[in-house]
């Protein structure tokens, strides 16, 4: 099997303007960063974006105006603050935003995973998120009786394969078999999408997946490129590897509230830095990252809770 490693800039080459992407990530873990910095670099325009726990990463990109449309199940920048820039673009129509569940949208990449049309739950009956989606006749839900009993109602949720997804993990190796430590809340969306792009801190070599296969999560058949870009989730955490960084974090929180104070946070980190070294360089370089290295054992900087977090 040949190689699947790329580098960043022509990765995000393949996506088109106007291209369907599920992104990975969870508020402040695992958050693609260094990709969608780079969506942001090149210009990209009218996305159609699906999240099922919107990240730090997707706000930059709505703020960034990328994109036309968003499929999301809420998300927050912890005890940090808001998504500012999804939620402004949410209330002054500027998007077109759909809220779903969390996991009434994970059951629509689990479905397209599966390879089956539909899912029918009963989760978001008697909801205000059932009733928006079916107000904007949105086609992803639909509420009808069972085929076997005709007194219960469901929700038929209809599967979702984007074009595109992107996630990002701490490991890989060069055929695209990728490790993840801890929660795996990617699995579903990464195996429904038609192309995955994964930027990962580390590749190792297929030798070291041989001798630990049950750590790898998604097997390569599903994968489409593999990136490798250290501290690609920076200043969100990935477990095991480095912890998030409190300080950056609380800058954004800052910013993201107004859009020309984001505006000026993004022509500073994002587009005057030509790629994600340099921007890691502008957040502090080595020394910042050095106080945000993971320990073996907790998983997390051992710092963790001093005062000036």
């Amino acid at each position: 099997m040949s190689s699947k490693i790329m580098n960043l800039a022509n990765a995000v080459k393949e996506i088109p303007n106007g291209a369907d992407i599920a992104i990975g990530g969870f508020a402040i873990t695992r958050s693609p960063i260094a990709f969608i910095c780079e969506l942001i670099r090149q210009g990209k325009k009218n996305l159609n974006v699906y999240q099922s726990i919107v990240c730090m990463a997707t706000d930059m990109l709505v703020g960034a105006g990328a994109v036309k449309k968003l499929s999301y199940g809420g998300g927050s920048l912890d005890r940090f603050g808001r998504m500012e820039r999804i939620n402004a673009a949410f209330e002054n129509n500027t998007i077109d935003a759909r809220e779903f569940s969390g996991l009434s949208l994970t059951y629509r990449f689990l479905a397209g995973s599966l390879g089956i049309p539909f899912i029918p739950t009963k989760i978001l009956l008697g909801t205000d998120i059932l009733d928006n989606l079916i107000k904007k006749n949105d086609e992803s839900v639909m509420v009808s009786t069972s085929p076997y009993d005709s007194e219960n109602k469901f929700v038929f949720i209809k599967a979702l394969n984007p074009d595109y997804a992107i996630i990002h993990a701490p490991y890989a190796d060069e055929k695209g078999n990728i490790l993840i430590d801890g929660p795996v809340w990617d699995l579903e969306m990464a195996k429904a999408a038609k192309k995955l792009y994964v930027t990962v801190d580390q590749i190792v070599s297929n030798e070291f997946i041989k001798m630990h296969p049950e750590k790898v999560v998604i097997p390569n058949v599903f994968t489409h490129a593999v990136i490798e870009v250290p501290y690609g989730a920076y200043p969100t955490a990935v477990y095991k590897m480095y912890d998030y960084d409190s300080v950056m974090l609380t800058k954004y929180a800052k910013t993201n509230k107004k859009q020309d104070e984001f505006d000026l946070f993004i022509n500073e980190y994002v587009l005057g830095t030509k790629d994600h070294n340099e921007f890691l360089y502008k957040c502090g370089g080595i020394s910042t990252l050095n106080k945000i290295k993971a320990d073996p054992v907790y998983g997390y900087k051992k710092n963790w809770g001093d005062a000036n977090e």
